[in-house]
């Protein structure tokens, strides 16, 4: 039976939308009303964000180039900066050319993380820094998540702009994502949605279809190209939209969606400090 008390902390931790009142479209305009508002306040000049090819992205990137629109509408500046930052050449290129052609972005660049990546985890290896566990492209994929992000800021700071981050509630609750790499950004304007509700409002943007069904993968091991999340997770998205809805799914799912959640505690967690840590101790 699941902890229906623990259950209940995760949901509201993660700020999960209620979904006995989800509505597709009044979603994606409120998302998309605080994206236009966030920049209007903080008077930047844009947002940024890296274009893989999956729905989040996608989703996300639509909202980003609808939330300029609008700021410009109102008489300010905003530009949408769609990145491209494959390794080398992406196994699911197409798919992301897709993605850019949806999203009708302001601005596309293309970075090749490539060789940053190698050259870094080159002077890493070079180093004699051992790595332990015998899971050396698992490291280097964690690199290639943290380079995307360096190039987003860099990006960013050039141009006077926010960095957006995809992160949303599936993702969130089994930490299924490289803490400072794609886990870092200025806004998530995903954050609470459970999976299964990014498709739905990108179904309501018109996102292609191939792309709302996409199997969702990191692709971030080499060895291991397009690994889908759920096999990498043990545990399926929908599973885990249940669980977040208030569902009750089967102890297995459940132990493994909880484990998960404990375990990546850290990646959702501002840095650890003396006083926090060791408090009246």
């Amino acid at each position: 039976m699941t902890d229906k008390q623990l259950q209940s902390e995760i949901i509201t931790a993660l700020e999960v939308v209620d979904p006995d009142a989800f509505d597709a479209a009044a979603e994606a305009e409120r998302r998309i009303e605080f994206l236009a508002r966030y920049l209007q306040d903080t008077g930047t000049k844009g947002l940024v964000l890296g274009i893989s090819g999956g729905v989040d992205s996608t989703v996300g990137g639509r909202l980003c180039q609808l939330a300029c629109e609008r700021v410009r509408e109102r008489g300010g500046e905003a530009t949408f900066v769609a990145v491209r930052l494959p390794y080398r050449v992406q196994k699911d290129e197409d798919d992301a050319v897709t993605a850019l052609e949806f999203i009708a972005a302001d601005v596309v660049e293309t970075i090749d993380i490539g060789p940053a990546t190698d050259g870094l985890w080159d002077q890493v290896l070079a180093s004699r820094t051992p790595v332990t566990d015998a899971k050396d492209d698992y490291h280097k994929g964690n690199v290639k998540a943290r380079m995307r992000m360096v190039a987003q800021y860099a990006i960013a700071g050039a141009r006077g702009m926010l960095v957006v981050g995809t992160d949303q509630a599936a993702e969130a609750s089994v930490g299924f994502y490289t803490k400072y790499g794609d886990g870092a950004a200025d806004v998530t304007p995903l954050f609470g949605l459970p999976k299964r509700r990014v498709r739905e409002i990108g179904v309501h943007l018109g996102t292609p279809e191939a792309l709302v069904n996409k199997v969702p993968t990191a692709d971030l091991e080499s060895d291991k190209p397009l690994l889908p999340d759920e096999q990498a997770l043990g545990v399926s998205y929908a599973a885990v939209d249940d669980y977040l809805e208030g569902k009750d799914v089967s102890a297995e799912d459940e132990a493994t969606i909880v484990g998960w959640y404990r375990r990546t505690a850290h990646k959702r967690a501002l840095p650890v400090t003396p006083d926090g840590y060791l408090g009246d101790r």
